[in-house]
């Protein structure tokens, strides 16, 4: 071994040759640019949804409708579910906890309980909110509703 055969060590040389250093890279003169045009030059930068002067597809599109900013978006969850949760876990209080652990909701959902079936236990129910049919299903079944 001498000088002649040093070379590193298998895959610690992770850089490639840098791009734009004249003729010696192996880029050559316009470095993998090719000639002319916005693209080879410096300060170039793709703007989203720019294409190449024709009208961008975002503005060609018709719009419609009405997107209210500051809408409440509920997770709907009917009587029916609470009474099959009620009879598997033996539970008597109902919250976004419990829905949650029960894979009916997701921690971040806001939870509205609809009155879609039947409810026959007396439950204690805390959720964002009630529909009127189904806050009168749980007090008919001697049960309270608590809006957090």
């Amino acid at each position: 071994m001498d000088l002649s055969n040093l070379k590193p060590a298998e895959g610690s040389i992770k850089r490639e040759k840098r791009l734009g250093r004249g003729e010696g890279s192996g880029r050559g003169g316009t470095a993998t640019r090719g000639h002319k045009g916005q693209k080879s030059r410096s300060g170039y930068s793709k703007q989203p949804g720019f294409e190449g002067g024709q009208m961008p597809l975002q503005r060609r599109v018709p719009k419609f409708g009405f997107k209210n900013i500051n809408r409440k978006s509920y997770k709907g969850v009917n009587i029916g579910v609470l009474q099959d949760i009620a009879k598997t876990t033996g539970a008597k209080m109902i919250d976004v906890q419990v829905l949650v652990s029960a894979g009916h909701a997701s921690k971040n959902d806001k939870v509205k309980i609809l009155g879609t079936g039947n409810l026959e236990t007396k439950l204690e129910v805390k959720a964002h909110a009630f529909s009127a049919s189904a806050q009168e299903a749980i007090e008919k079944s001697g049960g309270t509703a608590v809006k957090i």
